[in-house]
């Protein structure tokens, strides 16, 4: 049943891909080609600096954030990036350059970051600037932040839950005459910006996602026999097919398609720790020994 989920998921995302960028199947080269006339080639060359930078674990990430700024931009045009919001928050193409992030956003790559930065700027453009931020963690509908002056019973106001997310808080008058408000989660939505994020990142999955220029091409490295071993046996007892996990484990191209394949995030727990192990063989971390220990233990 949850790899049916699963599936479901990457059914919806190849139609939010489709419908934003034209792609039934997204590829790292098709993304590539639909962003450089939009973004220009020195952008795109940066932001493709930045992918490369990071681990083969975490590229689809932040290819998925580069589609995130492709579907902005056409949103908002080129000058988003070069227009100085002032205070803290300084033109996007500076981040991009100086590979900084800022706050509120300190806990995301640049790229992540970016992407977050657009798609919060698209959705205020189509829904206004949001009255407040509420944290979707507590479905609670009640009274979650201050109302503003001057706000009348039925009114909807537009609050900030996530990069792009907007939902409608209604006024309400409560039995006691005081003002309230209960938030709508029928009127949740995402601007498109961050509808390309998710959808490219679950579409693509991830990966192989080979760049230009990757020389030697880091998903051929081989990756060591036992540490494969254990596991692909690990996985085996744990439900996944050998149809999944693939004829064989020899390189780190093998190793990432697999674990796209066997759909961890939507098995039982214990996964997790499979996860933390795949991923380090993937990354080549000295974590690896420490991983499978914990693998054996759980």
């Amino acid at each position: 049943m949850r790899q049916a989920h699963a599936e479901d998921a990457r059914t919806e995302a190849r139609r939010v891909v489709r419908n934003l960028l034209g792609e039934e199947r997204p590829t790292a080269e098709t993304l590539i080609g639909d962003v450089r006339p939009v973004l220009g080639d020195e952008r795109t060359d940066r932001g493709l600096g930045l992918a490369l930078g990071a681990s083969l674990t975490r590229r689809s990430a932040e290819l998925a954030a580069i589609a995130a700024l492709l579907v902005g931009t056409r949103e908002l045009g080129e000058e988003w990036w070069t227009r100085s919001r002032g205070g803290k928050l300084p033109p996007p193409d500076e981040v991009v350059r100086t590979a900084v992030a800022i706050e509120p956003w300190t806990d995301l790559t640049a790229l992540e970051m970016l992407a977050a930065w657009i798609a919060d700027d698209a959705a205020d453009q189509l829904w206004g600037q949001p009255v407040a931020q509420v944290d979707l963690n507590s479905w609670q509908a009640e009274d979650r932040f201050e109302l503003p002056p001057g706000v009348k019973p039925g009114q909807r106001l537009v609050v900030h839950f996530d990069a792009g997310g907007r939902l409608d808080a209604v006024v309400t008058r409560r039995p006691d005459e005081d003002l309230g408000s209960n938030l709508d989660f029928h009127s949740l939505r995402y601007s498109r910006p961050a509808e390309a994020q998710w959808s490219w990142g679950v579409a693509a999955g991830l990966g192989p996602h080979r760049l230009p220029g990757e020389d030697p091409d880091p998903y051929a490295r081989q990756v060591p026999s036992t540490a494969a071993g254990i596991l692909r046996a690990w996985a085996l007892r744990h439900g996944a097919t050998r149809e999944q996990l693939g004829e064989r484990w020899e390189t780190v191209g093998d190793v990432v398609a697999a674990i796209e394949r066997v759909d961890w995030m939507w098995r039982s727990g214990e996964w997790f720790g499979w996860w933390r192990g795949a991923s380090a063989l993937v990354d080549d971390s000295a974590y690896l020994p420490y991983r499978l220990e914990e693998l054996a233990a759980g």
